[in-house]
C-alpha cells in the first residue's frame, strides 16, 4: 500500500460509488458539526485526519468515520469532555446511511417513514403484528410527525453506542433499520397501546417526550422488547422455593423459563432443609441447599438470556439456617469446589435481634428450618418483629433457643458476621436484606411476607411458595393441580435527576411514568402462570432514580455534607408525593389494585408509619391521604431505585444513586476504548465529583436513610472500600446502615474486587 502524501485517496462508498477523496467537502462536514460546539477547536483534528488519510491509497466510507470519530475520542479530557457530542455526530451520520440504505429512502431525511419501518420490520418477524392490527396507518402516519430528529443530539457518543449497539432493531443480517427516536415511538406505541383511543395518541406523545428528551429511562427489557414479537418487559422476578422435591423441580423449570426470556432472578432458600435433616422420618439424609444451588448455577449458565448473557440469579438465606457457613462459601475461591455456585449471587436475610448479637458479642443459633416446623409447629422464617426491638420473630426466636427438644449449633454472632464480610471483600456478596424493617414498612403486610429481595437488592414485595396439590389424568391427560403462591415481579422504570430536576418536569413526568409502568402489567407475556396472577393481584411498579451524584454536582452539593441529606430527604418526598398521587389519580380511571382493602395504603398507616403531615412538609400529605382513602391507589408497590447502569449511560448520567468511581476513565470495547468523563464535567462541577472510594461511606448511608423514608420499597445501596478497609470499619458501616433503617444493601465493591453488573433491572 503506497504510503506517499503525493497520491490522493480514492473513497469507496457503496452508495455514491468511488470517489477522490475531496478536502473542501471534508472541512465542510466538520465545519457544519463545529456549529454546534464552537467552544471547540477542530483545527489541529482536522490536519491529523487530513496526515492519515493521505498516507493510505484507498477508504472505505466506513474506515472514515471510524477514524473521525477516533481521532476526536482521542481528544476527550477532564478540560475537552464536549469532544464526546462531538463524536455522536459523526456517528449518528453514519446510523442516518445505514438505516436510509437498509430502508431504501434518501439518507438527508435522516428519518424515514414510520409506517414504512413498521411494515417492513413486522414482515421480516422483528416487530409484533399488533403494532400494525391496533393502529391505523393514519394513526401510524400521525405518530410518524412526534419524532423530533434534533432529539438525537442529546447522545454522549458512549450513550448512542450503547444505544446502537444493544436495543437498535437490526435485520438477521445486523443491518441497522430502527433509528433512536423511532425506538422510542415504538415503546410509547406499545405501552399506550390499549389506553382510550380518544386521548392514546396524546398519551403517546406525552410518553415519547418523556423518553426521548431522556427525562427517564424504561427498563432494559422493555427497551429490548417493546414492539417485538419476543421476550416480556418486567426486570426481575422472586421466587420463594418450597421444601419439597416436586417444589425445587418446578421452580428450577420456572427460573429456566424466565431467565431464557431475560428476566433476572431472586430466589428465596430458607424454606428448605438443611444438611443433615430427615427426610419423610430418614435421620440425617438431607444434602442441604448447596446441591440444590448447584443445580440452579447450572441452570444460570446453560439457560442464557436470548443468547445475549448467562441467566443472573441470586439466591437468600436466613442468618439462622444451619448451612449458612457453608452458603457463605459458595462463592469463595477457594476450598471445595464440589461446594462451589460462582455463578450465583448471595444474599444474607437477618433480623434484628441478629445485629443485636454482633453488637454486643453474644451468641447465635443455627436451626434446621424443617425441624423448626417439625418440633415447634411454625416456620421460623414466617414471623419477624412489629416494633424496633420487639416483636413476634425474636419471640419465636429465643422459644426455639430454648426449646430441648429442639436441635440447634451454637456460634459467636461475630464470628458468622466475620464470614459474610471475608465473602463480601472477595467476592462482593452477600448481599444484605433486613428482613424486619422491610416487612415493618411494608404496605401489604395484611396479605403476606416479604422472605427476601431481589437479583439487585430493591424490590421488596410479598412472597409464598407455589405447591403441588394433586396430579391426575383426565381424558388420557395428565392434569396437575397447584396451589400458586405469590411469584414476585418487578416492573421497572427511571428518573433522569440531573435534567429532570433542573427542567422542573418532575410533576409532568412522573404521572406519564406511572401509567407507562402500569400498562406494562397487562401487556406483558410472562412465561410463569403465577408469576402473570402475582403481577395482575398487586399492580407492583418501581418507579426509581438515576442521576444523583451528577445532579449534586449540577447544585454544587458536596457528597459528604449535611445539605446533601437534606437535599436527598427533600427530593424524594417530592417525588414520592408525585408519585402516590400519580397512582391514586390512575385509580380514579382504572380501578385500584385488587387487595388495596386493608392495606396500608387504605387504613392511612403508610402515611403515619413515615411521619406524612401536611403540618410537617411543604406538601399537602392530609390531602392525598384522604384521597387515596377514598380512590385507592392502582399500584400495591411503587418505587424501588435499580442500579440501572447501561441505561445512564444511554441517557448521559450518573448510574443510580451511586457516586462516581473516575472523572475521566475508559469503557472497554472488543477492539479499542471510549473515552468517558463524567457528565457536565467543567471547572465548577470537577469539585463535587469526588471518587466513590474516597468517600467516608457514613455520608451515604444516611444519605440513603433519608432518602429509603420516602421509598415503599428499597434501594440498590453499594458500599465503596478500599481494599486496605479494616473489619472493625467493615463492620461499623454494616451496623451503621442497620441502625440507620436501611431494607438492604447491594455489593460491598472494594478497590480489589471485580463486580458482574446486573443487566435486567438497568432501567
Amino acid at each position: 500500500m503506497a504510503t506517499t502524501t503525493t497520491n490522493t485517496p480514492i473513497i469507496h462508498d457503496s452508495i455514491n460509488g468511488d470517489e477522490a477523496f475531496d478536502v473542501k467537502k471534508l472541512q465542510s462536514f466538520f465545519q457544519q458539526i463545529h456549529t454546534q460546539f464552537p467552544s471547540l477547536t477542530i483545527d489541529d483534528y482536522v490536519e491529523r485526519i487530513q496526515k492519515t488519510i493521505q498516507q493510505r491509497d484507498t477508504y472505505t466510507s466506513d474506515q472514515l468515520l471510524n477514524l473521525f470519530i477516533l481521532e476526536g475520542l482521542a481528544n476527550i479530557t477532564e478540560l475537552e469532555p464536549e469532544w464526546t457530542y462531538f463524536c455522536a455526530q459523526i456517528y449518528l451520520s453514519k446510523l442516518y446511511k445505514e438505516a436510509s440504505v437498509s430502508r431504501g429512502y434518501s439518507k438527508e431525511d435522516k428519518y424515514g417513514s414510520l409506517y414504512s419501518l413498521i411494515s417492513t420490520l413486522v414482515e421480516k418477524g422483528l416487530y409484533h403484528s399488533k403494532l400494525l392490527d391496533q393502529y391505523s396507518k393514519e394513526e401510524i402516519d400521525q405518530i410518524g410527525t412526534f419524532i423530533d430528529p434534533s432529539r438525537d443530539t442529546l447522545f454522549t457518543y458512549i450513550g448512542l453506542r450503547t444505544l446502537a449497539d444493544r436495543y437498535l432493531t437490526r435485520d438477521f443480517s445486523k443491518r441497522l433499520y430502527e433509528l433512536p427516536q423511532e425506538r422510542f415511538i415504538v415503546i410509547a406505541m406499545t405501552l399506550m397501546a390499549n389506553e382510550n383511543k380518544a386521548h392514546r395518541l396524546e398519551l403517546i406523545k406525552h410518553a415519547y417526550w418523556a423518553m426521548s428528551n431522556l427525562y427517564m429511562t424504561v427498563a432494559t427489557p422493555t427497551l429490548s422488547n417493546a414492539g417485538k414479537p419476543v421476550g416480556q418487559l418486567s426486570s426481575c422476578f422472586i421466587d420463594t422455593i418450597d421444601d419439597s422435591l416436586q417444589g425445587i423441580f418446578d421452580s428450577n423449570t420456572d427460573i429456566a423459563n424466565l431467565s431464557k426470556s431475560g428476566g433476572g432472578i431472586g430466589a428465596y432458600f430458607g424454606k428448605i432443609r438443611s444438611r443433615g435433616s430427615d427426610i419423610k422420618g430418614f435421620k440425617g439424609v438431607s444434602s442441604g441447599v448447596i446441591p440444590w444451588m448447584k443445580q440452579l448455577n447450572n441452570t444460570a449458565v446453560s439457560v442464557d438470556q436470548l443468547g445475549q448473557r448467562k441467566g443472573a440469579i441470586a439466591v437468600y438465606l436466613d442468618v439462622w439456617h444451619r448451612d449458612i457457613f457453608s452458603f457463605l462459601d459458595a462463592k469463595l475461591n477457594n476450598g471445595d469446589e464440589r461446594m462451589r455456585t460462582h455463578d450465583l449471587f448471595t444474599g444474607v436475610c437477618i433480623p434484628d435481634v441478629f445485629m443485636e448479637q454482633v453488637e454486643a458479642r453474644g451468641d447465635w443459633y443455627l436451626f434446621d428450618p424443617h425441624e423448626v416446623r417439625q418440633v415447634m409447629g411454625y416456620s421460623l422464617e414466617d414471623f419477624y418483629d412489629e416494633e424496633k426491638g420487639n416483636g413476634s420473630f425474636r419471640q419465636k426466636y429465643w422459644q426455639c433457643v430454648e426449646n430441648e427438644q429442639l436441635s440447634k449449633e451454637k456460634v459467636p454472632a461475630i464470628d458468622i458476621m466475620k464470614r459474610v464480610m471475608i465473602s463480601q471483600l472477595e467476592a462482593g456478596t452477600p448481599y444484605m436484606f433486613y428482613r424486619d424493617e422491610v416487612n415493618r414498612k411494608n404496605p401489604n403486610a395484611h396479605q403476606g411476607m416479604i422472605y427476601c429481595s431481589n437479583l439487585c437488592t430493591e424490590i421488596t414485595q410479598n412472597q409464598s411458595p407455589t405447591t403441588v396439590e394433586e396430579q391426575f389424568t383426565e381424558d388420557g391427560k395428565i392434569i396437575t393441580v397447584k396451589t400458586p403462591g405469590d411469584f414476585v415481579v418487578c416492573n421497572l422504570s427511571s428518573i433522569n435527576l440531573a435534567k429532570a430536576v433542573n427542567d422542573e418536569v418532575l410533576d409532568k413526568l412522573i404521572p406519564i411514568q406511572v401509567r407507562m409502568l402500569d400498562n406494562v402489567i397487562d401487556l406483558n407475556t410472562i412465561p410463569v402462570l403465577q408469576a402473570k396472577l402475582t403481577n395482575a393481584k398487586y399492580r407492583a411498579i418501581g418507579l426509581g432514580t438515576f442521576g444523583w451524584h451528577h445532579l449534586l454536582a449540577l447544585k454544587q452539593i458536596k457528597w459528604e455534607s449535611e445539605e446533601a441529606i437534606e437535599y436527598a430527604d427533600k427530593l424524594y418526598e417530592q417525588i414520592s408525593y408525585l408519585t402516590i398521587q400519580a397512582s391514586m389519580e390512575l385509580s380514579k380511571e382504572k380501578e385500584a389494585y385488587p387487595v388495596f382493602k386493608d392495606s396500608d395504603w387504605d387504613n392511612g398507616n403508610y402515611f403515619s408509619k413515615r411521619e406524612y403531615t401536611t403540618a410537617s412538609s411543604e406538601l399537602d400529605w392530609d390531602k392525598l391521604r384522604e384521597d387515596v382513602k377514598e380512590h385507592g391507589i392502582r399500584n400495591g408497590y411503587l418505587m424501588a431505585v435499580a442500579p440501572n447502569a447501561s441505561t445512564s449511560i444511554i441517557a448521559g448520567s450518573t448510574a443510580s444513586i451511586d457516586p462516581i468511581f473516575q472523572k475521566v476513565y475508559s469503557e472497554e470495547k472488543k477492539d479499542y476504548k471510549i473515552p468517558v468523563t463524567a457528565p457536565d464535567l467543567n471547572a465548577t462541577t470537577t469539585w463535587f465529583y469526588k471518587s466513590a472510594y474516597l468517600i467516608d461511606q457514613h455520608w451515604s448511608i444516611k444519605q440513603n436513610a433519608a432518602r429509603q423514608r420516602h421509598i415503599d420499597q428499597a434501594v440498590s445501596f453499594n458500599l465503596y472500600v478500599q481494599n486496605t478497609i479494616k473489619a472493625k470499619e467493615l463492620l461499623d458501616l454494616h451496623l451503621s446502615a442497620w441502625h440507620n433503617g436501611l431494607k438492604t444493601s447491594y455489593y460491598l465493591r472494594s478497590t480489589s474486587s471485580e463486580i458482574e453488573e446486573c443487566e435486567s433491572c438497568a432501567s
